[in-house]
């Protein structure tokens, strides 16, 4: 899946904040040892390395360009293009934390314990996820992906994964320390003020509708677009005051191990 770092940071202060919101849960003294998965252009590694100076801080991302745009950011972290898929590093981290990346990822029973893992023993596994796949935003787009010439072509095309709360609780308490208090998890619901024409087309184009328009040719997906846009903007419309308000869900988790 293409990702471009001018569209995703368009909104970055919005995408950064849970990180911040994230990590401000996250109870370590003095880690050594960081890695930030799915760190994109690195914009939530920048809070690690600020937070934690003298650490060793990884910034783990499968896309090159986010990387690349990583590198620039002036950040002092290992860059690294990898899939966190297939992500085995032979060492252990004080601390793992994702920033709205697993839900790109299947089958999270077995990729966060394997995940976990890489905690060494009282570290912290802390991670985000957009919680919002049943909001009109992502109904608008299955229903224009369902509805058009392209309807075969988008019928496979790549989803998002994200369990309920109490699942997640299945998922890490086997793996995290027997202490009370070990596991943290929690939803939030922002309320993103968003200024300009489409904006909510604009939110989305720098993640969830990627895997959308990179499996259309040119002119379908300028259709494709056009159909979207129009949905979405009856399901956001523009308030008299020409900003659009999205809500946005979102679930957090934080195991000690």
């Amino acid at each position: 899946m293409s990702w471009n770092p001018d569209t995703y940071l368009a909104f970055a202060s919005e995408r950064t904040r849970p990180a911040a919101d994230l990590l401000a849960r996250v109870a370590l003294d003095k880690p050594q040892w960081i890695a930030d998965l799915g760190c994109g252009p690195g914009n939530s590694t920048a809070l690690l390395a600020g937070c934690w100076p003298s650490a060793t801080v990884e910034g783990v991302d499968s896309s090159p360009e986010m990387i690349a745009r990583a590198r620039e950011s002036g950040v002092h972290a290992d860059w690294q293009v990898h899939d966190i898929a297939a992500w085995n590093p032979d060492r252990s981290y004080d601390l793992v934390f994702s920033n709205a990346t697993y839900q790109w990822l299947p089958d999270h029973r077995a990729l966060l314990p394997r995940l976990m893992r890489h905690v060494a023993k009282g570290g912290v596994f802390a991670f985000q996820v957009p919680n919002n796949q049943n909001a009109p935003s992502h109904a608008a787009m299955r229903e224009t992906a369902a509805d058009g010439p392209w309807a075969a072509k988008l019928k496979n095309v790549r989803g998002v994964f994200v369990e309920t709360p109490s699942a997640y609780y299945d998922i890490l308490a086997p793996h995290a320390s027997a202490r009370a208090g070990s596991i943290d998890i929690w939803t939030t619901d922002y309320l993103h003020v968003l200024e300009g024409e489409d904006a909510v087309f604009r939110w989305v184009s720098g993640t969830g509708l990627r895997p959308y328009l990179d499996a259309l040719a040119p002119d379908e997906r300028d259709a494709f677009t056009a159909q979207y846009k129009a949905r979405l903007n009856a399901a956001y419309p523009r308030r008299a005051d020409g900003r659009t308000l999205l809500p946005f869900a979102r679930l957090f988790a934080i195991a000690r191990v």
